[in-house]
């Protein structure tokens, strides 16, 4: 009677007890389901060997006589092997050769390969190549998984056009991608290019330039540190201001950007085009160019100029289009459009123009207009005759207007005729020779310290000179059926202090080097001339 009770409250006990198990069972968070473990590697597979046997207190299996080992698609051969089970490697020496497909062979002395890492480690007179190329080094690895060969303790790839030899390399046999780096030296039987780090595809030929690089032909040389050579057509694409030289270093060519064929010598330049030409002493600048290096032609326009310091005095010289031709000794420039140039002694304004070096001529035609001091000169066409120090003469044809600025508001001596020829000396006007329908207006002036006006003399012939010193007139001259008449000053009108044509166009006028870049814009009644005929685009045809 006294257990009954007991055995019905253990009962209880045990049920509550299983309930509340339960319970705390449903309340345990999930666990998450078991991961698939990983595969073993692959082991490296023993095919063929004339002994093997293992040794005492040595993990490897010992491998001796035309081994042949396989893993993954590979086939490796040697004279000897050590075979690690344990760590899945082997160590392979003499007439060591690793085959994989058809596409790669590798031969060498000596082969560390890790099946778990697929790392071939290859040591002493090892060449590696495939259908194209054969590389050759003395430590190459070999990362099958990555699918690269890179050396870096010297090594030279050879395909059927070039050589290339750098302290550190990789060759991708799939892309075929070389990248070279460290005293890069890639040898055609045409040129040789020196780089600091090159990429090589030897399927395409073409050279990557990834560094400070230079390339070395018969032609000449360029240095550049970005850029393309198409090893096969020798095109190149240059950036990062490159520099292409002329064999004998006379001639230099820079841009921002170089598209140029080493065979045709065609070179075209993109962005802040720079051309010197250090025998004949000469530059060419412009936003775009060309260059041929066979027959030295240059081109350049957008902000294009030119200087010419072959003389004492630098001839600075800009229009929309600037050409220099030259040939074995002489140069010849050519400008259009908007041409504007600057000298110390001399300044112009025209619609073109050409410089020839070999006469020391300016040709200036479409509305040309020249100054020097105070003295303007404008015509239908200027020949300006230079020479080491200054200009020596100037010959305006067909028509010309010569004007002196007296420094006095309203006042300007002026000549004009049929064809006239000024003399310079000392940068000063000296002489004008006027021939045909010379007119002139002239102020007459008191010689005394005041330097009184007494009024306006004109005069008519039909030949004219005037002689001048320190920009005053000294010597006048008139003949054959000459008229001449003065008007006091007080009773000159203002049509009369003109000459027909008459046009101070002082605005226009380059004050300084940097100042041949304004637009030669006439202004009001100035504009109204009429204009010679323009030069077409067919006239400035690349020669």
């Amino acid at each position: 009677m006294t257990k009954r009770p007991h055995s019905h409250i253990s009962c209880k006990g045990i049920l509550l007890l299983s309930v509340l198990f339960v319970l705390m069972l449903s309340a345990r968070p999930q666990q998450p389901p078991p991961q698939p473990q990983p595969q073993d590697v692959r082991v490296v597979e023993l095919r063929q060997a004339g002994t093997w046997y293992k040794r005492a207190n040595f993990d490897a299996q010992i491998l001796i006589d035309s081994v042949i080992l396989y893993h993954e698609g590979a086939y490796m051969y040697c004279d000897s092997a050590y075979l690690f089970d344990t760590t899945n490697t082997f160590e392979a020496f003499s007439n060591v050769r690793m085959e994989q497909g058809d596409t790669i062979f590798v031969y060498g002395d000596y082969l560390h390969y890790d099946g778990n890492t697929r790392l071939a480690r290859l040591r002493d007179h090892i060449r590696m190549e495939d259908q194209q190329v054969t590389l050759f080094t003395d430590s190459l690895n070999y990362d099958r998984e990555a699918n690269l060969g890179y050396y870096f303790d010297g090594g030279m790839l050879v395909d059927e056009q070039n050589e290339l030899t750098s302290f550190w390399g990789q060759y991708d046999p799939v892309s075929k991608d070389a990248l070279f780096s460290d005293s890069v030296k890639l040898i055609n039987e045409d040129y040789t290019i020196f780089a600091d780090t090159l990429k090589y595809n030897t399927e395409t030929k073409v050279a990557d330039i990834l560094g400070p690089s230079t390339i070395v032909s018969d032609s000449g040389f360029i240095h550049t540190s970005h850029g393309w050579y198409n090893t096969n057509t020798d095109d190149a694409r240059l950036f990062n201001r490159s520099e292409i030289y002329s064999n004998d270093t006379s001639k230099v060519l820079i841009g921002d950007t170089i598209f140029y064929n080493r065979t045709t010598g065609l070179g075209e330049v993109f962005g802040n085009m720079y051309m010197e030409d250090f025998g004949r002493k000469a530059i060419l600048q412009g936003n775009y160019g060309t260059y041929n290096e066979k027959t030295e032609y240059g081109m350049a326009t957008d902000s294009a100029f030119a200087v010419d310091y072959s003389q004492a005095d630098s001839l600075f010289l800009h229009g929309d289009t600037l050409k220099m031709l030259t040939d074995s000794v002489y140069k010849d420039i050519k400008a259009y459009y908007n041409v504007r140039f600057y000298r110390e002694d001399i300044q112009g304004v025209c619609d073109s123009m050409n410089y020839v070096q070999r006469d020391s001529i300016l040709y200036l035609t479409g509305e040309p207009v020249i100054w020097n001091q105070s003295n303007q000169i404008l015509g239908n066409q200027i020949d300006i005759y230079l020479n080491d120090t200054t200009v020596d003469r100037a010959h305006v044809r067909d028509y010309a207007l010569a004007i002196q600025d007296r420094q006095t508001t309203g006042q300007y001596n002026q000549v004009s005729g049929r064809d006239l020829k000024a003399f310079f000396e000392e940068n000063e006007l000296r002489r004008v020779l006027v021939e045909g329908n010379a007119e002139s207006l002239y102020y007459l002036v008191e010689e005394d310290s005041a330097q009184t006006v007494l009024g306006l003399n004109k005069t008519e012939s039909a030949y004219l000179s005037m002689d001048f010193l320190n920009d005053e007139m000294q010597k006048l001259k008139l003949w054959s059926a000459t008229q001449a008449v003065t008007t006091p000053l007080s009773q000159v009108q203002q049509e009369e202090s003109r000459l027909k044509g008459f046009m101070w166009l002082d605005y226009l006028r380059p004050r300084h080097r940097m100042d041949i870049f304004r637009r030669n814009q006439r202004q009001g009644a100035d504009s109204e001339v009429v204009a010679p005929r323009r030069f077409s685009r067919d006239d400035i045809v690349e020669q």
